[in-house]
């Protein structure tokens, strides 16, 4: 079975309801291995999954990279990808949302990828500086370029949302959402829907919680920037395994992945609503597939929101020093 199509905001271009996220494959959370990651690439492409969202900065070029040598200069029929640029990293890390280097970026994005131009293009963070109207207008000119077909935002408010929109209309914002991370529902998913725009969801399997057993911190190589965010850290990880433990088992209890479940219960808020899972591995990609056959029952609703309530999570989603530039408004 196939995902459902939904259109990718109201530019006309369907996608399907769920995406990949390539930021896996760029050396994130283990070593960069471009044989797996075409595996999981050419997974990817069998099972549907054919929006793909990768970033300047996965790897810095690494995803981009991978993906361009994949693809050899040729896009198959139905691939919609998008990436984001805007982020300057540190020390100090810096966002940069001005026209002229977005437009570098992009450029350099695109000679990595081996096309002409992308479906969407986000930037990545919106700096504080940049009036989003201002934002807007340059994010315009690089459609009127040619460069890109559409825009997005990520990690924003609504009310950044709200004003771009009003000048250039907005394709879609990205932010994270998943069974743990719930703050889009304090108002921007519902923005997303009154606008037409798409919500895509990063992380929605909780950054490897949500599998069909959870990442273990100790476990984690060096740098693994996952050592540096609260949930991952005691006492807040073993608080959030028991809890997602309880999910875990109830899932596979009705035959369903993990993975699978999680997926679905984020379908289940809105056609609006696109989730982009990562991974390393053709396998893990392959747990996603239940999503695509999942529908929630009144009775399961309820169950989720009994063994997982809104706010359960220990420990905020960010350490201090990830959140520079995460617009929050609650």
């Amino acid at each position: 079975m196939t995902f459902k199509q939904v259109e990718l905001g109201r530019t006309g271009l369907k996608i399907p309801q769920l995406g990949f996220g390539a930021m896996s494959i760029s050396g994130m959370f283990g070593p960069v291995e471009e044989d797996t990651a075409r595996n999981t690439l050419a997974a990817a492409l069998e099972t549907g999954i054919t929006f793909w969202d990768t970033a300047n900065i996965y790897g810095m070029g690494i995803s981009e990279s991978i993906i361009g040598r994949f693809l050899e200069g040729k896009r198959p029929e139905g691939l919609v990808i998008a990436t984001k640029a805007s982020i300057i990293p540190g020390p100090p890390r810096r966002i940069d949302n001005s026209y002229d280097y977005l437009r570098a970026e992009l450029e350099g994005s695109l000679e990595r990828l081996g096309l002409d131009s992308v479906d969407l293009f986000y930037a990545h963070r919106h700096d504080p500086e940049t009036p989003p109207e201002e934002l807007a207008e340059s994010m315009a000119r690089l459609i009127e370029d040619g460069l890109t077909k559409s825009y997005g935002l990520s990690e924003i408010a609504p009310y950044t949302l709200a004003r771009a929109h009003a000048v250039h209309p907005v394709a879609a914002v990205q932010n994270e959402y998943s069974l743990w991370s719930r703050q889009p529902e304090l108002g921007l998913t519902q923005l997303c829907e009154r606008l037409g725009v798409s919500f895509v969801a990063f992380s929605p399997l909780a950054r490897g919680m949500f599998g069909e057993t959870s990442v273990d911190p100790r476990t984690m190589r060096p740098g693994d920037f996952r050592n540096q965010n609260p949930r991952f850290m005691e006492p807040n990880y073993s608080a959030n395994l028991a809890a997602i433990d309880g999910f875990r088992d109830w899932a596979q209890g009705k035959g369903w992945t993990v993975a699978g479940a999680a997926l679905a219960w984020i379908l289940d808020q809105g056609d609006h609503l696109v989730p982009i899972p990562g991974t390393r591995t053709a396998a893990h990609l392959r747990e996603w597939m239940d999503a695509a056959t999942i529908e929630l029952t009144p009775e399961d609703r309820a169950e989720i929101a009994r063994l997982l309530p809104v706010g359960f999570a220990h420990g905020d989603r960010y350490g201090d020093g990830q959140l520079v530039a995460v617009e929050r408004y609650c």
